[in-house]
């Protein structure tokens, strides 16, 4: 990743864009998986820092830790002082979790694998979309999610149902699609179907699996008590804390 794309992130988190230019970097990343990936690992890494470095003596302690490892990583004079952006930071705390060396408790937080349990589909045969409801329905029951996308939009142009929907964002979700899979959850998550609270939930275990834990927390507050699941967000919301 270059600094130009650094510097764009920080600026769209920062709200110093235009309406054009916050809907076009929207946009890109709507369409694009490589790059929304990219901007979720800059996004966490700039959480990390916010949340973690309260004290400015820890913060600049953690600055200089962070030049060696890009000086080292980047073959540049270690005993070269660098004048560092903030996007520069970010960039070289991306390298450290690279590495492994990215060493402020990491392990304590919570996993999307602990809470991840993709429920069975079972579905109704409807029209002329028989034959794909039941290989998309095999596919996703036996976890070829890569297989059953494709199905579930073939089907979705055709009879777009909630229940089709919501499985559709499942797979995506696991095949690591993640904007399209939160831009199926987010649209049922504003509707009053049956499914309304378990794609609010499904959202939040998306930013969950990225690491994502502010947006994560903020969702699952969103959630009422007479979920099915209601369980599992206490749970998730105590590990959070």
């Amino acid at each position: 990743m270059n600094e130009e794309k650094y510097i764009q992130f920080d600026h769209y988190l920062q709200n110093e864009m235009t309406v054009e230019e916050r809907n076009l970097f929207e946009s890109r990343l709507l369409n694009d998986e490589a790059l929304a990936a990219e901007f979720n690992t800059f996004k966490e890494v700039q959480f990390q820092l916010d949340s973690k470095f309260g004290i400015e003596e820890e913060r600049e302690a953690f600055k200089q830790n962070l030049s060696r490892i890009a000086d080292d990583h980047f073959n540049k004079n270690k005993t070269k002082v660098i004048s560092l952006q903030p996007w520069y930071y970010a960039a070289a705390a991306s390298v450290a979790l690279l590495f492994g060396l990215f060493f402020f408790n990491q392990n304590s937080n919570p996993e999307f694998a602990d809470y991840n349990h993709p429920e069975q589909a079972y579905f109704t045969e409807r029209g002329n979309t028989v034959l794909e409801l039941k290989q998309a329905e095999d596919a996703f029951n036996s976890r070829n999610y890569k297989t059953a996308i494709p199905l579930f939009e073939t089907i979705l142009k055709e009879n777009k149902t909630t229940e089709i929907q919501y499985f559709y964002g499942i797979s995506l979700l696991e095949e690591n699609q993640f904007v399209k899979a939160e831009t199926v959850f987010k649209e049922l998550k504003s509707g009053t179907s049956v499914y309304k609270n378990k794609a609010t939930w499904s959202l939040a275990l998306s930013k969950l699996k990225q690491k994502d834990y502010k947006d994560c927390k903020e969702i699952l507050l969103t959630i009422p008590s007479d979920f099915e699941h209601y369980d599992q967000v206490e749970k998730l919301l105590k590990e959070l804390d």
